[in-house]
């Protein structure tokens, strides 16, 4: 890649807010756990690729270790994640859970702390589909969310443009529930490492209302709505759903087929979706874009396995055309590309 000569800090902030606070032209790309269809997501190495390829924002989900610590992996269940179940001294943390209404069973962050954590190795969540990636099972370890802010600050010195976060609290209700609430934690690292503004690089996001409203009276960061297609606590597919949304988000994060059904296998017309977010102040950053064949309609498909990589850049293409504000993508380059 390209770079121009580190600039500082805060000269970086200066020239590339503006354009952050609101993107109008210019989509934001978010790499979804990094470049996670091309590393084991939610890793460092994850993180840096996605952004050596082009991203704008890194994408951690936040998770609580029993000691109180953000750390960073997709759910708070971790068998499928880490070599935890291999690992004989944890043997007995295996248990079953209740998360949000789902049974789980497994190794949970809440019940390790971070020393313990930090001694775990990372591994790709889908080899199946991933085999490139799972070839880095157990290179990296499980980051914090610290970690990751630091990683964003550096890397935007290096290659001198912004890199932004875009934390997903997971779980709130529940973490909170056993005394491990999110959002004081979260407005706490944000206003510490100098991000609690409408104009920081960062997104909070989450698929609960009530904690997205909580956070909203004691942080500045922007907060994003997500909302996938089947039952969701706010409907997306009416003005006045949309509109409830502005009344305590700034951006709204939907399922892509929300912006672009498909019918029979092929891709659609857009929905009034984005259209009527904007109408209502709303950002649209539709999640996510993945290349395999497993995540793309019948017509975009190549190839006769499940992990062969179709036509995912058609589906991105058409994100851009209906006017989204940004896309989450597993495959930066793919998603850069199209923009491009």
């Amino acid at each position: 890649m390209i770079t121009r000569r580190t600039l500082t800090a805060a000269t970086l902030a200066a020239a590339a807010m503006p354009a952050l606070a609101k993107p109008k032209s210019k989509p934001l790309v978010i790499a979804h756990r990094g470049a996670s269809g091309e590393r084991p997501e939610h890793t460092l190495m994850a993180y840096r690729l996605a952004i050596s390829e082009g991203c704008d924002f890194i994408e951690p989900d936040l998770v609580v270790t029993k000691d109180g610590h953000f750390v960073v992996r997709h759910e708070n269940e971790i068998g499928g994640t880490t070599d935890v179940a291999a690992r004989p001294e944890f043997a007995a943390r295996k248990t079953d859970k209740v998360i949000d209404g789902e049974k789980l069973s497994g190794w949970f962050t809440e019940d390790f702390t971070l020393a313990e954590l930090k001694t775990l190795r990372a591994r790709e969540r889908l080899p199946q589909l991933r085999p490139g990636s799972a070839k880095f099972d157990g290179q990296d370890v499980i980051p914090t969310y610290q970690e990751v802010i630091d990683l964003a600050k550096a890397e935007s010195r290096r290659v001198g443009r912004v890199i932004g976060t875009y934390p997903e609290m997971k779980h709130p209700t529940y973490f909170a529930g056993i005394g491990l609430p999110m959002e004081q934690r979260l407005a706490d690292m944000l206003k510490v490492n100098d991000l609690n503004s409408r104009t920081a690089p960062v997104f909070v996001q989450c698929f609960e209302v009530a904690p997205l409203k909580a956070y909203g009276l004691i942080g500045k960061a922007r907060r994003v709505m997500l909302v996938s297609q089947g039952p969701a606590p706010v409907d997306v597919k009416s003005a006045a759903g949309i509109k409830a949304i502005a009344a305590f988000a700034e951006g709204l994060g939907p399922e892509w087929p929300l912006v672009i059904p498909t019918t029979g296998g092929v891709l659609g017309q857009p929905t009034a979706l984005v259209r009527e977010a904007h109408a209502a102040g709303l950002a649209v950053h539709p999640w996510t874009i993945r290349a395999e064949n497993a995540f793309l309609p019948k017509s975009l498909q190549r190839g006769t396995s499940p992990a062969d990589h179709g036509d995912a850049i058609a589906v991105v293409k058409a994100l851009y055309a209906a006017g989204v504000d940004g896309v989450f993508s597993d495959f930066t380059a793919l998603a850069v590309a199209a923009r491009a």
